[in-house]
């Protein structure tokens, strides 16, 4: 089950009696969670109806002993246990002996016949796949996977937030705000809100909005700096580059906006090498102003075959470097352009 759908299932109110939410992308673990919760205890008296526990600081007999709890003034309860991959890794329960068996297993238990008025929420960053309550989840169907999600996808998810808040948002520039901000959704989501207050109720979330709000790198500066790379100028990239580096960031947003740009013209090259027109060959890439692909055309003439490829290996590595390297950032940066000027 993807978290759309759990969250579509709490909003009509349609819970089932319990939920496995998994993945490593902890901001949709939290939407999830609280979604749930919110439809579990809706009419209800929060706190006669709600049981939280830690796996590791919470015994599984207790969880077991809320979940079986009749509700209060209420049509349900809701208990949530969190960290729950602790018990997976735990082993064997309590006794010294070790021959009990493991708390994930006894929670197992509750979980083939559960109370129809709980809701009982399991949370884990992951569980063994091998695991009896694994794999019940999945064939069930009350497993929710809340892993990290690819460009693509990260793209499309930014404009659907953008668009719930009432913004409209171009393609380009949704995938420009993923690039600068990271693929963190707690990050982008901050931003979305950032922005949202920023340009005020039913305005569109623009490009300069993006510069203005989220960081400062407009994407005439970046295309700048790509067209003096192509033209092998170290010295006119040099100087834009200490133009627009900003030491509080580590420059993080400003290669991002560069790896944006350099794919964007990697896409629109791949479609007229497919024998697509200019426009199409652009809307492929995720750039939709007709007049963006005659600049893309122009730009393309500066560069050899497979020098696009070439660039973004080295974004990549200059991505690693300044995530990892304790150098100097702005020295890497310039690495950076060395290579990418270089022939």
């Amino acid at each position: 089950m993807t978290p759309e759908a759990a969250i579509a299932q709490a909003k009509k109110g349609a819970l089932l009696p319990v939920y496995l939410v998994t993945g490593a992308e902890q901001w949709l673990r939290d939407q999830v969670v609280a979604e749930l919760r919110a439809a579990a205890l809706g009419g209800g008296v929060a706190a006669f109806n709600e049981d939280k526990f830690t796996a590791g600081e919470a015994d599984v007999d207790k969880v077991i002993s809320a979940a079986r709890t009749v509700p209060m003034m209420a049509s349900r309860r809701f208990v949530l246990v969190r960290s729950a991959e602790r018990w997976d890794a735990s082993g064997a329960g309590d006794d010294d002996d070790g021959k009990r068996e493991s708390p994930i297993d006894r929670l197992m238990r509750y979980v083939t016949e559960p109370v129809d008025s709980t809701c009982l929420v399991i949370v884990a960053t992951k569980v063994d796949g091998r695991r009896k309550l694994a794999t019940v989840a999945k064939k069930e169907g009350f497993v929710v996977q809340c892993e990290p999600l690819d460009s693509r996808k990260l793209t499309a998810w930014i404009v659907a937030q953008c668009r719930s808040r009432g913004h409209a948002i171009d393609h380009d520039v949704a995938e420009l705000l993923g690039e600068i901000a990271g693929p963190d959704m707690a990050c982008l989501g901050d931003a979305v809100e950032r922005l949202s207050l920023f340009v005020g109720a039913g305005a569109a979330i623009t490009e300069a909005a993006v510069a203005e709000c989220v960081a400062r790198v407009r994407t005439a500066d970046t295309w700048a700096l790509v067209d003096a790379v192509g033209a092998r100028d170290l010295g006119a990239a040099s100087r834009l580059l200490s133009e627009v580096y900003d030491a509080r960031d580590r420059g993080l947003p400003l290669l991002g906006a560069v790896a944006w740009s350099i794919r964007q013209l990697a896409r629109f090259q791949a479609g007229m090498e497919a024998g697509m027109g200019q426009d199409e060959a652009a809307k492929a890439a995720g750039v939709y102003p007709p007049f963006r692909a005659r600049e893309l055309a122009q730009k393309l003439k500066a560069f050899r075959p497979r020098e696009l490829e070439r660039w973004l290996l080295v974004l990549a590595e200059t991505d690693v470097a300044l995530k990892s390297s304790r150098r100097p950032a702005d020295a890497i940066l310039y690495d950076m352009l060395t290579r990418m000027c270089g022939r």
